[in-house]
């Protein structure tokens, strides 16, 4: 009962000393804390300098996409023109064709009637040949009148068979020159087919290309906007690393003063009912893996600071300075005391330093080791 008394007690100290304790900060935790913003602020340079190459690269590649697209537009431009150019020609080619038929129309109705009429002329000379031949020679009216009837007669014969050829010979060449018009327009067919195939490739590499662009234009605002959260985040990082700066400085001074300052004798102190069970409980907390003159130093820095003219007076009061101990703040120290967790070692290493033991000399700082820091090195820690 008396033991849990004293823990309850030693709760409510901590409670109403956290409440109204100046607020210095440990040395070593503002050392570990400026050597972590630092190396924060590394990283966010870092990561702002690969941003900024990223928009770099971003912006070449659109530029790049850009420049292609411009090509792009001129090639589609240069293949709609060849396509109108081919309509056209395809509406020439058709007209021709249309004429040509015509022209073959009439050529094949002009052989059709010079065909009749020789058909007629033939059949009539068959039929009455003898008599309309004898009848047109017998009536000359001399032999130069007969003569020139027989050349008449021969003259119209050789107009039918040549006036014939001629129709026979121009039915051949329209012909020949619609399956030529007929064939030219299959090319063209052809070619508009392949044309509009390209202008459909082409228009698709344009859209394609387009929505690169865009798409490059949102990743690079979306970057362009990380940069500036870097920034923004490197401006306060700037600002943690003098205020830290400032403190460690301000903490190195008062370490520097602890040193030269007036220190009491062990035995000028009081000390309260409770004292032995906080100090083994932080004891346990800050050095509960170390060996046993791990757990003596821990509690010699304690008891310096408690000496110290530069600190508080009370056991209560060097423990609960506002951020001197890490298990204070994040709440283990309570949790400790709550439930009893300090080993008897703890107790005993608590005993040797409130008797006056040291195995730190005057150190009232302790840490794990960093690059730089010298100190007197026990276990995991380096007491300086």
């Amino acid at each position: 009962m008396k033991r849990a008394g004293r823990r309850i007690a030693a709760i409510l100290c901590m409670v109403i000393l956290v409440a109204s304790a100046p607020g210095t900060v440990r040395a070593t935790t503002t050392k570990e804390k400026l050597d972590k913003a630092k190396e924060e602020k590394k990283q966010t340079e870092n990561a702002l300098e690969q941003t900024k190459e990223n928009i770099q690269g971003m912006q070449g590649e659109r530029n790049s996409l850009q420049g292609e697209l411009s090509r792009l537009n001129d090639n589609l431009e240069e293949v709609s023109r060849t396509l109108d150019e081919l309509e056209s020609n395809i509406s020439e080619k058709e007209q021709e064709i249309s004429d040509t038929q015509a022209a073959l129309e009439e050529a094949q109705e002009t052989v059709e009637w010079q065909y009749d009429c020789m058909k007629k002329r033939i059949k009539f000379m068959y039929e009455r040949s003898d008599a309309v031949y004898l009848e047109m020679l017998f009536s000359s009216e001399g032999l130069g009148d007969f003569l020139n009837k027989s050349q008449y007669i021969e003259k119209i014969s050789e107009y039918d068979h040549k006036m014939l050829e001629e129709y026979k010979e121009t039915r051949e060449e329209i012909e020949i020159t619609k399956e030529k018009l007929v064939a030219q327009k299959e090319e063209l067919d052809g070619l508009r087919e392949k044309t509009k195939e390209e202008q459909d490739k082409v228009a698709g590499m344009v859209q394609n290309t387009a929505d690169n662009i865009a798409g490059y234009a949102d990743q690079i605002l979306a970057a362009e906007n990380m940069a500036h959260a870097y920034e923004d985040k490197m401006k306060e990082q700037e600002a943690n690393i003098a205020a830290l700066q400032k403190q460690l400085a301000e903490e190195q001074a008062m370490s520097r003063l602890a040193a030269k300052s007036a220190r009491r004798d062990i035995s000028e102190v009081t000390f309260a009912e409770g004292d032995r069970e906080l100090l083994a409980q932080l004891i346990y907390c800050e050095a509960g893996g170390e060996p046993y003159e791990g757990k003596v130093a821990v509690g010699a820095v304690v008891i310096n600071r408690l000496l110290s003219s530069v600190y508080p007076d009370t056991m209560v009061g060097v423990i609960y300075q506002n951020k001197q101990f890490s298990p204070v703040g994040s709440g283990r120290l309570a949790l400790a005391l709550a439930e009893g967790r300090a080993t008897p070692a703890c107790y005993q290493a608590a005993d040797e330093a409130m008797s006056g033991v040291s195995n730190v000399g005057n150190c009232v700082y302790f840490r794990t080791p960093i690059p730089g820091l010298t100190g007197i090195a026990i276990g995991g820690h380096i007491f300086y």
